[in-house]
This record gives structure tokens, sequence and C-alpha cells, in this order.
């Protein structure tokens, strides 16, 4: 069983850590406050599976804050940050600050971007900002992708689809997939892209019940 009190703990003694010492040099800032956003996500992840929602939603807005603070100084394509924020906003059931965010990924272009992982950004921005057609049709693009899970790519057509049975199958053999992994960023084992495709589920009435070790209160 994982000791989710000393998970929270040690994440945010990295951020606050970080926070103390952030270099002048753009690209060594960049990298700390990436590190910063990923300590913040593992103490908002950490805090949620305890069922402090609260703080967790605090620590979650701290790390999409965090991961949008890295962005202008950060290489090309670092697509990870904007999909970073997204997940943690809608996770923390913070709408207004998906609904930034997800303008945000769209404007830095990330729909015509060549990488994979960029249209995913996208297609998460699309399904927070309600465009489910231009997220059906950036999701088909990902299909093939080999750095998005096949699992993945089909809840995100489901939900711009707005198809239940093929969400609901398409999000448990996702939580299937969570639950084969060894490795977990930052060591913190939450099925974290279920929660935020959940929310997105939620919102348009058609996310099932879950029962997982890696999602709070075992689902």
């Amino acid at each position: 069983m994982a000791d989710w009190g000393e998970r929270a703990a040690r994440a945010q003694e990295r951020y606050e850590d970080g926070a103390a010492r952030l270099p002048d040099d753009s690209d060594e800032r960049q990298r700390q406050l990436t590190r910063m956003g990923n300590a913040a996500w593992a103490a908002g992840l950490s805090l949620l599976m305890l069922g402090r929602q609260t703080e967790a939603g605090e620590w979650l807005r701290r790390a999409a804050d965090t991961y949008r603070a890295s962005w202008p100084d950060s290489p090309s394509g670092s697509w990870g940050r904007p999909i970073g924020a997204l997940k943690s906003r809608l996770i923390a059931a913070d709408a207004a600050g998906a609904r930034a965010d997800a303008r945000w990924a769209l404007d830095a272009e990330a729909a015509s971007s060549e990488s994979p992982v960029g249209r995913y950004a996208a297609v998460l921005a699309d399904l927070v900002l309600g465009d489910d057609a231009a997220a059906a049709a950036l999701a088909a693009t990902l299909v093939s992708a080999d750095s998005i899970p096949p699992a993945v790519s089909d809840c995100l057509e489901a939900l711009a689809a707005r198809d239940a049975g093929v969400y609901d199958r398409s999000i448990r053999a996702l939580v299937a997939d969570f639950e084969s992994r060894e490795e977990f960023l930052e060591d913190v084992p939450v099925a974290d892209t279920v929660l935020a495709l959940q929310a997105l589920a939620g919102e348009r009435g058609m996310a099932p019940a879950l029962a997982s070790p890696l999602l709070p209160g075992g689902g």
C-alpha cells in the first residue's frame, strides 16, 4: 500500500525547495519549473488519494500554473506541459482554468503539430472547449500513433462522438493498462489520465463507475 501522506509531504518539499532556488538562466529555469510542476502534480494526486480534495485541488492548480510558467522558454514541441496542465485542471475540477489552458494549447498551434503528442494536447483542448467536431477529426489521427496508448485514442474518439458504450469499454481498458504498469511519473501510482478523461466524460453524462487501487477510494 502506498503511504500517500509521506508521498504528498515529499512532493511538497521538492516543490518548495525548487521554488526557493529558481535559477536566472532561462533554460535552467524552465527545467526547474517543470520539475516543480511534476512535484506539485505528485502532491495533488497523493492528497486526492487521501480524500483531501480541497488541498489536492490547490496543488493540482499549482502544477498547472507551474507547467504554464515553464512554457515560454521551453524547447519547441514540449507538448507534455500543456497536457499536464490540462489534466491537472480537469482532475481539480477547475473548469475556468481548463478553458484558459485549452485556449493556450490551441493558440500554440497544437492542432497542427506534426507530433501526435501535440495533437493529443489539441484534442484535450477541443474537448474542454466543447468543440467535439474538431476533437473527433484530430483524435482520428492518433489511432496508429506509437506514442499514444490505443486505449487513450479510443477514449478520445468516444468522447468526441459522445458514444457512451465505446467509452465505457475504452476507459476500462485504460484502467487495465495503468494497472499493468510498473513505472509511474514521480513514482505516484495513480491513473491520472483516467481521472482527467472521466472528468470530460462526466461533463457529457457518460462517466461509468470504475474501481481500481490506482483511483481515489478504489474507484
